[in-house]
């Protein structure tokens, strides 16, 4: 089914996702419904008005000292400075061209031979791995939070696991399979210094959840076809 909005056909080539599209051409259109934008601009121009639209259109609060502090007390370990994690990864790179399923397949059956053969990593890491560490058999030294990819980060500190991990990572560059030799636990930050990057995750996770909420909203008035957005057909979107 060809891809459209309200009667304008997209094209998804160059978009993150058809999804994306959609959603760019329903606030195009919003923008242009409320005067933000002529029905002649393009590019940086729509970019513009959507952010305007959006910044006139979905309002989030700001997060109170106690929502700051619950968050703080539920989640200490998200708060600590100085832990350390000395850690070795064998990388199965993925590209434009890197068919997904066989790759993922390739680095599930190594991993299922180290968890039988734990001691093989060095050597399976030198042979299999994408990354420069395989010439160190995938070893990358210490680590602290900030210094790696968020996703290859949750992985590493998520919890006081050591050993060979039985669950591959993803991250943007491909299959990981990781290994963690030691910890180091760091001191706690107080809560003064961490709540500005706290209220700036509750801000970010009320913004998500607002604007799922407002394209909700626009594509239940939308006529939208070739992709589902979840339409909802009344601002009451809970």
């Amino acid at each position: 089914m060809e891809l459209s909005v309200n009667g304008v056909a997209l094209d998804a080539v160059g978009a993150p996702s058809p999804e994306a599209a959609a959603v760019r051409e329903l606030l195009r259109q919003r923008a242009l419904a409320t005067g933000l934008l002529a029905g002649d601009a393009d590019g940086a121009e729509v970019d513009a008005a959507i952010e305007r639209l959006l910044e006139r259109e979905v309002s989030t609060p700001e997060p109170s000292d106690e929502e700051c502090r619950r968050h703080y007390d539920r989640h200490p370990e998200s708060f600590v400075s100085g832990e350390l994690v000395a850690a070795r990864h064998i990388l199965f790179q993925a590209t434009e061209a890197t068919p997904i399923v066989a790759l993922r397949a390739r680095a599930e059956s190594t991993l299922a031979a180290l968890l039988q053969a734990p001691e093989r990593f060095d050597a399976l890491a030198r042979e299999c791995s994408n990354c420069p560490s395989a010439q160190h058999g995938g070893n990358l030294g210490q680590l602290q939070r900030g210094e790696t990819v968020p996703e290859f980060e949750r992985a590493l500190f998520d919890g006081t696991w050591t050993g060979l991990r039985r669950e591959l990572v993803r991250t943007r560059f491909g299959f990981h399979i990781v290994a963690v030799d030691h910890r180091a636990p760091g001191l706690q930050v107080p809560f003064e210094s961490a709540r500005a990057q706290i209220a700036q995750h509750l801000r970010e996770a009320v913004m998500a959840r607002a604007l799922a909420q407002y394209v909700q909203v626009l594509a239940g008035q939308a006529d939208v076809r070739g992709v589902e957005l979840r339409a909802a057909a009344s601002p009451l979107v809970q």
